[in-house]
């Protein structure tokens, strides 16, 4: 005889069911949200693959600070230097501006100091022939490589890539003719940071190079060149930003960068520090020259901003954030914000989201490891391009995840309904659980009314199933308590298995006890309805012994049974507990496997041949 009891598994999607048992989002939701994301982060991509400006760059420059943190100050250049018309110079002097001569006695003693070239951040915006002091500093710019400061002036209101002035304060021609000129004009971000300095300004007279492009040439003993996106100085090229803007990189505080001082100078005397290098002359003093704020300095001068854009250039320094950088800013951006959605998508949740994580910490670690390399990668773009697709995705699987639930939750609680609790709680646990049979020593308990058939054939189908339902309740009430599954109600029996879904040592005595106290429980409930349900009692057999648990039937609908022997003989003992007129028959086995201390034992002992069966058994009767 085999028992049978329904294990429900997940079922596959298929033209039968119509249903999809799994949170992943459908391929047309997910092809849905793999456009949103491509046409979100290909926008951000383009924006900034074209140099469109946006609230990401201001939040770029931030993340970029602590990148370069990580990456620590770099060595002072070699070949830059800055003389400095400082405090105690101004209070020598007796004030400032300085005097033409006593500014051409500075510059002569950087030229007797061996400098390769001087760089002047001041503006000589006037000059007469006639002056002595004029010719004197004329006459000292043109002995030595020079460049001297011109100052543009713009349009707050204007907009374009490459920076277009509105006018433009020159110096006078007497200094021009001895000296090359450029621009003195430091970018800055919102937070006052010089980030991106420009290297080439367009003017009504044309283009003019910026006064760190043009000391750069004199430092490196070439003619710069620019080309679509770089400059070459010499025989090396230096990639520049759209625009030719030079993304900067300080070496440290303010002072990093070789500075003398000018009072030593300006009396005639020379300094060896200054020999062989690049020199930038301009003020420092407190109220005079113009300071920035850096990331390392927020009082940075700005005679050494230029400084340190003119050593960049000349020792390749400089952050690197040229067009093919931008290109990669741009691949990791789409890249990243579909790879998550595709993830949120498809993968179970907290397995995507993980993933998600450890691919943005990767990016991340790899924008860190750029600037340890000299590349300026962008950090926010693909975390802008990937939040917001991502966090649509996420909503929509949370939504379908929180839906699914309630609906398994519910049909867990409806299927729960129709297996033992026990069972069902395991099963859910141990989903392959009996998927390899398994030889197991059970109690193996049957149970039925008799006059049963009379009774369904007066009261009718309504009345009966009402009666059968107060029936089986009292068996789960005895018996489930007591460590018993219900493998099956038929009609108005039942089987019942004593060491699923484990085994134990009390399995038998648990049978034994049940049931007794169960024949009692039905009598009284059957004395209860006498005179309408006129049974003619309840019968009850029960054995010990070993069974094979497994699961039969199609993947889709299988069922969790107990065959063999045993179960076939715990099923003829309610024969033979209706032949000697008993209400009970337990087979010596489960007696003797049982602890029956305090129990009242069978009226009497019979040996008796089984259906089925070549060997007689011994069977304990009550009636």
């Amino acid at each position: 005889m085999t028992s049978t009891f329904g294990a429900p598994r997940p079922r596959r999607a298929g033209p039968a069911t119509g249903r999809r048992w799994t949170s992943r989002l459908s391929w047309l939701t997910t092809f849905g949200l793999l456009i949103v994301a491509v046409a979100w982060s290909g926008w951000l991509a383009h924006t900034h693959f074209v140099g469109a400006g946006s609230v990401i760059d201001r939040l770029e420059t931030a993340t970029l600070d602590w990148r370069v943190l990580l990456a620590g100050q770099l060595p002072p250049p070699k070949d830059v230097a800055v003389v400095a018309i400082d405090d105690p110079t101004v209070d020598a002097e007796g004030g400032y501006p300085l005097a033409r001569d006593r500014a051409a006695r500075i510059v002569d003693a950087i030229r007797r100091s061996g400098a390769k070239a001087v760089a002047i951040d001041i503006l000589f915006a006037d000059g007469d022939p006639q002056s002595p002091a004029d010719r004197a500093l004329a006459d000292v710019l043109g002995k030595m490589p020079s460049v001297i400061a011109a100052a543009a002036t713009f349009d707050k209101t204007a907009s374009s890539l490459i920076p277009a002035a509105e006018g433009e304060l020159a110096p006078a021609g007497m200094f021009a003719a001895s000296a090359r000129v450029g621009l003195v004009n430091v970018s800055t971000d919102a937070g006052g940071t010089p980030r991106l300095m420009p290297l080439l300004i367009l003017t009504k007279d044309g283009p003019r190079p910026s006064i760190l492009l043009a000391a750069a040439g004199l430092g490196t003993d070439s003619e710069p060149v620019l080309s679509s996106d770089a400059v070459r100085l010499g025989d090396r090229d230096r990639h520049l930003d759209y625009g030719w803007y030079l993304p900067l990189r300080f070496y440290g505080p303010a002072g990093t960068i070789e500075t003398v001082s000018a009072e030593r100078l300006i009396k005639g005397e020379t300094d060896e520090r200054l020999k062989g290098k690049l020199v930038f002359l301009g003020v420092t003093a407190t109220a005079i020259g113009d300071n920035f704020s850096s990331l390392f300095d927020p009082q940075m001068p700005g005679v050494e901003v230029l400084a340190t854009g003119a050593a960049n250039l000349i020792d390749g320094t400089a952050l690197v954030r040229d067009v093919n950088v931008r290109r990669v800013d741009a691949t990791a951006a789409v890249l990243l914000a579909v790879v998550a959605v595709a993830l949120i998508a498809l993968l179970p949740l907290p397995l995507a989201l993980s993933i998600v994580v450890v691919l943005l910490l990767g990016w991340l670690g790899t924008t860190v490891f750029g600037v340890f390399d000299g590349y300026w990668l962008a950090s926010v773009l693909p975390l802008a391009a990937m939040l917001p697709p991502a966090a649509l995705a996420g909503s929509v699987r949370l939504y379908q995840d929180r839906r699914l639930a309630r609906t398994l939750a519910a049909a867990e609680a409806a299927l729960r309904r129709f297996q033992p609790r026990a069972l069902a709680v395991h099963l859910a646990e141990n989903p392959d659980f009996l998927m390899v049979p398994e030889e197991r020593l059970v109690a193996i308990l049957f149970v039925d009314l008799a006059g049963f058939t009379g009774m369904s054939e007066r009261l009718g189908a309504s009345r009966t199933r009402d009666v059968l339902k107060e029936f089986h309740t009292l068996v789960v009430e005895e018996l489930v308590p007591r460590g018993g599954v219900v493998l099956n109600f038929m009609g108005d029996g039942a089987m019942v298995i004593f060491g699923l879904p484990k085994g134990g040592p009390a399995d038998a005595t648990n049978a034994v006890r049940a049931s007794l106290a169960m024949i009692e429980t039905v009598r009284g409930w059957i004395a209860e309805k006498g005179a309408e349900t006129k049974l003619g009692g309840v019968r009850l057999g029960a054995h010990f012994g070993p069974v094979i648990m497994s699961r039969l039937g199609h993947d889709e609908e299988q069922h969790i049974t107990a065959t063999g022997d045993s179960v076939n003989v715990a099923s003829r003992l309610m024969e033979v507990a209706k032949s000697f007129d008993a209400s009970i028959a337990i087979s010596e086995a489960l007696w003797k496997a049982a602890d029956v201390s305090g129990l009242t034992g069978p009226e009497r002992w019979e040996v008796v041949a089984i259906r089925g069966r070549q060997e007689e058994m011994t069977v304990g009767l009550w009636r």
